[in-house]
């Protein structure tokens, strides 16, 4: 069965959160340019953040120019909600290190790796991922995605910046906790979304 486009019934808050959620993430790299030692990144692999973390929220919006505004069997108008999706687990990461979160709240290094992985994951299969989709493999779908990102991710934090501070100490088991979190998230974004698409499939 070919996933067929429908009509965009979002709301408009989706568009302005989506929107709002850009401005805050470009207004907190701008500021670790200007204050570096301000921004809670630094030492923490910050040039690399700040090259990864616009792509990552630029990803959907340039695809939609390039390809799925004229080309989409997905969506007729751009995914908003998608998008805000992917956007959040790069502003929130940013204000949890702003605030120096993920040093001083023992819990919330491990909550992130979830919850973050969870809207990145839920994010990417709304915008991308067929709507005729079974719960399967929607959920393979999901752990392919989140399980691979979230090999990707501790890869590029051991190479930037971990190799060379005192946390190789514990990276083995933070790593590994990391890992499964992440893919745990990804796992709960699956079977979400397959039940949040799953009425408008059956319409």
């Amino acid at each position: 069965m070919v996933a067929t486009a429908v009509p965009s019934t979002r709301p408009n808050w989706l568009r302005y959160a989506a929107l709002a959620a850009k401005v805050l993430l470009f207004g907190l790299l701008l500021s670790a340019l200007i204050w570096p030692d301000l921004s809670g990144i630094k030492g923490k692999a910050s040039t690399a953040r700040l090259i990864v973390y616009p792509i990552g929220a630029m990803v959907l919006p340039l695809w939609w120019v390039a390809y799925g505004r004229t080309r989409s069997k997905l969506h007729r108008t751009f995914p908003w909600h998608a998008d805000l999706l992917m956007t959040l687990p790069w502003l929130i990461d940013l204000v949890g290190n702003r605030f120096n979160l993920f040093d001083t709240v023992t819990w919330w290094d491990d909550a992130m790796h979830f919850v973050l992985w969870a809207f990145l994951t839920a994010g990417v299969l709304l915008a991308f991922a067929p709507r005729d989709l079974s719960r399967a493999l929607t959920v393979f779908t999901a752990l392919g995605f989140g399980a691979t990102a979230a090999v990707v991710w501790e890869l590029g934090e051991y190479v930037a910046f971990v190799r060379t501070s005192p946390e190789l100490q514990t990276a083995y088991t933070d790593t590994l906790g990391d890992l499964a979190l992440g893919t745990l998230g990804a796992l709960l974004a699956g079977l979400i979304t397959y039940q949040a698409r799953k009425p408008r499939s059956l319409a």
